[in-house]
C-alpha cells in the first residue's frame, strides 16, 4: 500500500521525570578510537499495522547491524484502529512525530519514516539514501560534531558531553534490543516480524549550554524497568518547543542485570 499520510494534529504529552541526576563541569577531553562517534542519528518511525513497513524494519536492522550509524524505531500508534494494536506503539512516539513535522516544514506525517539527525527525512525502506544521508551531514559539518561519551559503571551511567556552540538538550531514549512479534490481525496478518531497538521511553535529563559537563545517570531507573540499552542524545530545541537539530549521541547497552 502507499506511504500512510494523515493530517498534522499537535499530540501532546507530559515528560516523565528522571529521579536523580547530578552535573558538574568537567574538562573537554579527545575522542579516542574506541570512543569513535557514530556517524550520524536514524530515528524510524514505524507501526505494526502497516503494510509498508516491515521492509523498513529490515532496513533498521541492517542498520543496527552495520554499527556506525545510531538507529532507533519508534513505533507510532496512529495505525491502531485498522484491525491491530502496535504491541510497542505509544503516544510518545507519535507525539514525537509530529513534533518532527513542525520541525521539517511538514503538515503530514508517514510511515515508515526515517529522520535523519534531526535535519531532513526519508522513506525509511531507502537504505542507500539513508546512507547517503548520513555522509552528506557529515561532509558538510552537519553531522554529531559535540563529544558525546558514555561510561557504566556498577550503580550509574556516567555521560560526557564536551564543549560547543550553543545550546542544547541531554535526552535519554530507553529502547528493547530486539522484540519478535506474530502480527494476528491487520495489513500486516499472518507475519512474524522482528523489530529491532524499539522505543520504551523518553526523558530529557539536562540542558547544555556549549561547557563541558557529565551527568550520572542511576542504572536503576533502566533496570527497575527492564530496559536493554538507552541511547543519549544532545539535540537542539526550536523556539516553539519540537525537537532540533541532534549535535551528539552515544549509546548504552546490555544493561539489565
Amino acid at each position: 500500500m502507499a506511504l500512510f499520510i494523515i493530517t498534522l494534529v499537535r499530540t501532546l504529552v507530559v515528560a516523565t521525570a528522571l529521579s536523580v541526576f547530578v552535573a558538574s563541569p568537567v574538562s573537554a577531553a579527545p575522542v579516542s578510537a574506541a570512543e569513535k562517534r557514530p556517524r550520524g542519528v536514524v530515528e524510524l518511525f514505524t507501526s505494526q499495522g502497516c503494510s509498508s513497513c516491515p521492509p523498513a524494519d529490515r532496513v533498521l536492522s541492517e542498520l543496527v547491524a552495520q554499527g556506525d550509524v545510531i538507529a532507533l524505531a519508534y513505533h507510532v500508534d496512529y495505525w491502531d484502529n485498522l484491525g491491530w494494536k502496535d504491541t510497542l506503539g505509544s503516544a510518545r512516539n507519535t507525539a514525537r512525530q509530529y513534533d518532527y513535522a513542525h520541525t521539517l516544514g511538514r503538515s503530514s506525517v508517514y510511515t515508515p519514516q526515517a529522520v535523519i539527525n534531526g535535519r531532513d527525512h526519508i522513506n525509511g525502506a531507502d537504505r542507500g539514501g539513508i546512507n547517503a544521508k548520513v555522509e552528506a551531514f557529515a561532509r558538510e559539518g552537519s553531522g554529531l560534531n559535540v563529544a558525546l561519551t558514555t561510561r557504566m559503571d556498577a550503580d550509574r551511567i556516567r555521560i560526557t558531553v564536551g564543549e560547543g556552540q550553543g545550546k542544547a538538550n541531554v535526552i535519554v531514549v530507553y529502547y528493547d534490543k530486539l522484540n519478535t512479534v506474530a502480527v494476528k490481525h491487520g495489513e500486516n496478518q499472518g507475519k512474524t516480524i522482528d523489530y529491532w531497538n524499539a522505543v520504551r521511553d523518553i526523558q530529557t535529563i539536562a540542558m547544555w549550554d556549549g561547557e563541558a559537563m557529565a551527568l550520572d545517570l542511576p542504572s536503576s531507573v533502566m533496570k527497575g524497568h527492564n530496559y536493554d540499552g538507552c541511547t543519549i542524545l544532545l539535540q537542539r530545541v526550536k523556539t516553539n518547543g519540537v525537537p532540533g537539530e541532534i549535535i551528539g549521541a552515544a549509546t548504552v547497552q546490555d544493561i539489565k542485570g
